[in-house]
């Protein structure tokens, strides 16, 4: 990726700019995601309707069909414009479309892919289990074959915006005995199928956001597979590297904003004149711009070889435990205006507490190590 823009590139900036500029909502977004959702999918459509939807997404399926240095500079305007979160339409935009794109059927791709750039069709995840957490090899939800039908039973969990969604992106062992990444399949599910209990899940910051998920002898078309019954690993892997990789570039960006925020703070309050305040905001500073340099040579790769690789992880891993670092930073800043908190205030410190989950959710801290460690430094399996 040549990082010095070309003029095409430049004006294109200039035209997100001016667009969000004049047309970002004047509301602020609730933070309940049942109370977020009419808003969500109200701003999703506004995107569309001004094909600002799925900048770098095939033409013929509702999105513009532009590069993807395009759709990287759309994303940090936005995140600089100070634009809403996309909400509960994280799922379906930032990964479970692309992931379509990559390997669903023309079918599957005609019907889902523009009521998702729409915000007509609201996306959950279904890969985390109670028993197997991040060990996405290790879940036992499980469908048989009957007919052309399968049967679901089994549990997910913290499952982001299950409560609302209308379609799951969901991993099933569709093999019986089968161990491990064998057996497995990615499918399309219709949350609305009876057999579908969902439980919402409070978080620590005073939100219900996630949800246990319990299947009961679901039925849904075996049709509904993508990239066919036993291929499960693979199209997940996509899921998830397009999740650790280019899903996070807008967050990055605000994460440069933070850190400057955070150093007009420190220089008006006196805090900079702290030596270790000084040192740790410096180091916050670098480490945002090594992350972006990461990030340009991780969407480099995506232009090339058309997905994210391993590399990924550790995009979606130093993002995750820089935000946290920065988040205790500015409560330390903060003094005793924590004190002022209440749940459900869009304040610092549920930015706080939202932030543990940057280590847990999309694969735990633990678990991106693993992957930097077995694919890209070729270091022994870990089990």
């Amino acid at each position: 990726m040549n990082i010095v823009s070309s003029p095409e590139e430049k004006r294109f900036r200039a035209e997100c700019r001016d667009w969000l500029a004049a047309n970002i909502p004047s509301e602020r977004r609730p933070l309940d995601a049942t109370d977020a959702v009419a808003f969500d999918k109200a701003w999703q459509r506004c995107l569309f309707d001004a094909g600002w939807a799925g900048i770098n997404w095939p033409i013929a399926y509702g999105g513009r069909g532009l590069s993807l240095i395009e759709q990287v500079i759309w994303l940090e305007e936005y995140a600089r414009a100070g634009a809403p979160w996309i909400g509960a339409n994280f799922v379906g935009i930032n990964h479970g479309g692309p992931t379509l794109i990559l390997n669903a059927s023309d079918e599957q791709k005609a019907y889902h892919l523009p009521r998702i750039l729409k915000g007509e069709a609201i996306w959950c995840q279904g890969f985390s289990e109670p028993d197997a957490g991040s060990d996405l090899a290790g879940i036992r939800t499980s469908a048989r074959i009957d007919g052309d039908m399968l049967v679901i039973n089994g549990s997910k969990i913290w499952t982001s915006f299950a409560h609302v969604a209308d379609w799951q992106e969901l991993i099933l062992r569709t093999e019986a005995g089968s161990r491990r990444h064998a057996g497995l399949s990615w499918v399309i599910c219709d949350m609305n199928t009876p057999g579908i209990e969902v439980h919402p899940i409070r978080k620590m910051s005073g939100q219900f956001e996630f949800a246990q998920i319990f299947y009961d002898d679901v039925r849904i078309p075996l049709a509904n597979a993508v990239g066919g019954i036993g291929n499960g690993w693979k199209v997940a892997m996509s899921t998830l590297n397009f999740e650790r990789g280019t899903g996070f570039i807008a967050d990055q960006v605000k994460l440069g904003l933070e850190v400057e925020a955070l150093v007009s703070k420190a220089r008006a309050s006196g805090a900079i004149r702290d030596e270790c305040i000084a040192d740790q905001l410096a180091q916050s500073r670098a480490e945002v711009a090594a992350l972006r340099a990461m990030t340009y040579r991780n969407v480099s790769e995506v232009a090339r070889n058309g997905q994210p690789g391993a590399e990924a992880s550790v995009i979606r891993l130093f993002t995750a435990e820089l935000g946290q670092r920065l988040d205790r930073l500015g409560v330390l800043l903060a003094g005793q205006d924590i004190l002022d908190f209440r749940y459900g205030d869009d304040t610092l410190v549920s930015d706080y507490l939202r932030g543990f989950a940057g280590t847990i959710a999309g694969g735990s801290s633990q678990i991106q190590r693993d992957i930097i460690g077995e694919r890209i430094l070729n270091l022994p399996k870990s089990r």
